[in-house]
């Protein structure tokens, strides 16, 4: 697979990533909390961005599989030391990205999507290609920066530090937005909660 400036990004950042906290830990325990009460222990479990694994790790118990994925090979490293240090066999890691991930239709229980919708460039098709995944009764799981509106002057900032290497693609778009996307791909939103402005959005969406 050719690298991808996002790739290389990622890559280089992927020890730092590792190493930063949780910016607001009771938020994402509160989603972690909130994702588990949807699980049974025969669900297969898809994470698409999972970096350095920790999610993952974390939800493994509660489910039969989870196959977690991201671009970043780095990322993918840490996140298999993490999972042979903690002993966790039912959590498989694999480089791929949204666009190029394989699956029949109707495969998953639950797919996962943390911290990564607003930084692809089109999150309508990536919605629609996990709809199409899900099991009829499956879970949708995402939290997501919903910056459109607000702090206009990134707007010009995130595309020059972009070209310069030292920022991702952002999407700027709102939660009212992202809420028309899934809906408008089929989804039912079950749950969603916002914990503070220009915080993520956490939205558990059903595939009827």
């Amino acid at each position: 697979m050719t690298m991808t400036k996002a790739d290389r990004f990622w890559d280089r950042h992927a020890k730092g990533y590792a190493k930063r906290p949780v910016a607001d830990e009771a938020a994402y325990q509160r989603k972690l909390e909130v994702t588990q009460t949807y699980f049974r222990p025969e669900m297969e479990v898809l994470e698409f961005g999972c970096g350095t694994g920790t999610t993952a790790l974390i939800h493994a118990p509660f489910v039969k599989h989870i196959r977690a994925v991201d671009l970043s090979a780095k990322m993918l490293e840490i996140a298999q030391a993490k999972a042979d240090a903690a002993g966790v066999r039912n959590v498989t890691f694999e480089k791929s990205d949204i666009a190029s991930f394989s699956a029949p239709e109707a495969s998953y229980d639950v797919v996962m999507a943390h911290s990564l919708l607003h930084l692809l460039e089109d999150k309508d098709a990536a919605i629609a290609k996990i709809f199409r995944l899900l099991k009829p009764g499956g879970y949708f799981v995402s939290s997501t920066v919903c910056i459109g509106g607000q702090v206009p002057w990134l707007r010009v900032l995130l595309p020059i530090g972009r070209c310069l290497g030292l920022l991702p693609l952002v999407k700027f778009f709102t939660p009212d937005e992202l809420a028309q996307s899934l809906t408008g791909a089929g989804f039912r939103i079950e749950h969603s909660w916002q914990p503070g402005k220009r915080k993520g959005v956490f939205i558990v969406a059903l595939k009827p």
